[in-house]
């Protein structure tokens, strides 16, 4: 991999924000007196991204990520702070920029309205100036992946959400951008389409080192195409790094759950000990939160003498569940740290 495609110091984006009072009388002073306040989006990010990197930008909603994306395109410009992408500064060398990025914006569309998805396909293939074979290559490819045959002859406006969100994927990729950003990309796209997607974009990224910054709620995304993931909230990130380190760090609890053949209490049948958290779900199933220590195949063992098992599932920890861990992990820390400071 070469060196850095994008680069982001002390990044950060404040909105100018209506704070409206509250009652009638408040709405009445607020025609005559409007107060303002300031709201941090992103709140001073540093973030460096090498050629054909696949980053995983993940948090809770509100978080950030779509402020921060949509400074990196150039949608939006930075409070403060500096951005380098493909060498180019987003905002002040936008019309060099645009060719050089592909973006798709779950809730927003980069195709007209009332044209044909084939006929937004051609405009955008006129103003990125791709060869007409490259094109045809390329929608060909995209067509196996997205299956957009079936209504690239339908306007925008009639489309449903999948169908929208698979032309925005293969209009943002069109002119082979090497920097691909991705805001919710798979919102609204069926299950089957959504394996095709991944695989198509780690072809993607190891056939032509396309570099892709991700933001999804899906988690399946995250672990089937990232190795290193970047946390944020409240604007600031929280972790930066490899999703296995995040996953032992935060992740080491397995859970071991047990389908019963008849009613059983695992701590009245003497598998408590430390480390192991039972909790009865049903009447025929229980299920045990396992610390990192505990010797699971001893355990399992034991709850199959002492109970009457007819199923046994361990569960590993999803990436959603250590990113709450460590969001609730970073917020009893705070919570210590403002308890602990002088008043």
């Amino acid at each position: 991999m070469d060196g850095p495609v994008i680069i982001a110091e002390g990044l950060a984006k404040t909105f100018r924000v209506f704070d409206r009072r509250p009652g009638v009388l408040g709405a009445l002073r607020d025609v005559f007196d409007r107060r303002y306040r300031e709201l941090a989006a992103v709140a001073g990010i540093d973030l460096t991204i090498a050629r054909g990197d696949i980053i995983g930008y993940i948090g809770p909603n509100g978080a950030g990520k779509s402020t921060t994306i949509k400074m990196l395109t150039g949608i939006l410009t930075p409070t403060r702070g500096r951005i380098t992408v493909n060498g180019f500064d987003p905002h002040r060398q936008r019309a060099q920029y645009v060719r050089t990025v592909g973006a798709v914006f779950g809730q927003r569309t980069q195709l007209w309205w009332d044209l044909a998805v084939g006929e937004s396909f051609e405009l955008l293939r006129h103003l990125y100036d791709v060869p007409i074979d490259l094109y045809r290559q390329r929608l060909a490819r995209f067509d196996q992946v997205l299956e957009l045959g079936e209504f690239l002859r339908t306007p925008v406006r009639k489309l449903s959400l999948g169908q929208r969100m698979k032309a925005d994927i293969a209009a943002s990729l069109l002119h082979a951008p090497p920097v691909l950003f991705l805001d919710e990309p798979t919102v609204g796209v069926d299950v089957a389409t959504k394996a095709r997607l991944r695989t198509f974009l780690l072809e993607l990224n190891r056939e032509q080192a396309t570099t892709i910054l991700l933001t999804t709620h899906d988690m399946q995304d995250i672990e089937a195409l990232c190795r290193r993931v970047v946390v944020i909230d409240h604007g600031r990130i929280m972790h930066d790094g490899d999703l296995d380190a995040l996953k032992a760090r935060y992740g080491a609890r397995k859970r071991l759950r047990l389908s019963l053949r008849a009613p059983g209490d695992p701590v009245a049948a003497g598998l408590a000990a430390p480390g192991i958290s039972w909790e009865t779900v049903s009447p025929l199933q229980v299920l045990a939160t396992l610390g990192e220590d505990v010797d699971i195949p001893a355990l399992l063992a034991k709850a199959l003498a002492a109970l009457p098992v007819g199923d046994v599932q361990i569960e590993e920890p999803t990436i959603e569940q250590v990113v709450q861990e460590l969001l609730l992990g970073e917020s009893v820390v705070g919570e210590r740290h403002q308890a602990a400071s002088p008043t």
